[in-house]
């Protein structure tokens, strides 16, 4: 299957015409036309509706629609990653963190001293499943993974199986958090009874921080009873929810410390609260210099702190 055909197949959704479409993509409409039927031929099944205007799918077309987006982005992420990894120096350090992350240690731990040691780092700060860093970092595509460690985790199993070396730059605590009434009380909270059900922001299957509130909230007993109001893979987007007023949900305390100062957060009930690690993976095989020079500065940063 050629790429060029599921961008002309992208076109033609987006066009509904295929004289109009060809123009997008700069070519003749016979030659998009063959083109088209050449993707259905190779799919084996219809994808257009010829027989409507504007132009519709057929069930299978919207199918492979979903699908063929899926394809696209797999390639062009492809092709960044092996231009990311040719374009790569030995001086630079390239690291993949969450947002979370990369606001509340990235900018204060590893930041000054990459300035101090004059190194030069490629910082992705994405919102990536978990398993992604894994696979990010054994595949080469980033040196170093900045991310949150509990004994609930399993997706840094494949790491720790093959011996990736890892530090603990520092230790967080992730804290059930509700805003506040007038009187400085949570909004939200658990009852004795554990009979009212209480609304939680949570976070999606992909998050890494997922077990971990279902790790707290396995403690509650008898097990409180919650419903779930919205799920987010992202620390920020939970926060964001509970600024406006929408539940209660777990946090890292370097994420919401400020606004539990200032009486606009406050902590549900701490002995739901659980601490996290914040470790750095890399492959011991990596050969760069500046590498094992930040990990040497990193260490000891960690030593102290402890």
């Amino acid at each position: 299957m050629d790429i060029i055909w599921l961008r002309d197949f992208e076109a033609l959704v987006a066009c509904k015409n295929f004289s109009r479409a060809a123009e997008e993509r700069n070519v003749s409409q016979p030659a998009f036309s063959r083109r088209i039927r050449a993707l259905e031929n190779e799919i084996g099944v219809r994808l257009i509706n010829r027989e409507t205007l504007p132009l519709t799918l057929t069930p299978a077309g919207e199918v492979f629609l979903s699908q063929s987006r899926i394809m696209l982005r797999t390639y062009e992420e492809t092709i960044e990653r092996c231009q990311t990894i040719d374009a790569a120096s030995e001086n630079v350090i390239r690291f993949a963190a969450s947002q979370s992350l990369y606001m509340t240690h990235y900018k204060t731990l590893i930041a000054p001293l990459v300035s101090e040691d004059g190194l030069e780092t490629d910082l992705n700060s994405t919102s990536w499943a978990a398993d992604q860093f894994v696979s990010a970092l054994q595949q080469g595509y980033c040196d170093v993974i900045l991310t949150y460690w509990h004994p609930s985790m399993d997706f840094l199993g494949p790491l720790e199986v093959a011996n990736f070396e890892y530090l603990t730059l520092s230790t967080d605590r992730f804290v059930p958090v509700s805003r506040t009434l007038p009187d400085g009380t949570p909004e939200f909270n658990f009852t004795a009874s554990g009979k009212d059900a209480v609304p939680l922001l949570s976070y999606g299957a992909v998050s890494a921080l997922r077990s971990v509130q279902e790790f707290a909230l396995e403690q509650l007993l008898p097990r409180q009873k919650v419903f779930v109001v919205n799920q987010n893979a992202l620390a920020n987007s939970v926060k964001a929810m509970i600024e406006e007023g929408f539940g209660m949900g777990w946090l890292p305390l370097s994420l919401c410390r400020r606004e539990i100062g200032t009486g606009r957060f406050a902590v549900v009930d701490d002995r739901l609260s659980t601490d996290l690690e914040i470790r750095l993976y890399r492959d011991p095989r990596s050969t760069k210099s500046t590498l094992d020079v930040l990990w040497k500065q990193l260490r000891h940063a960690a030593v102290n702190a402890a």
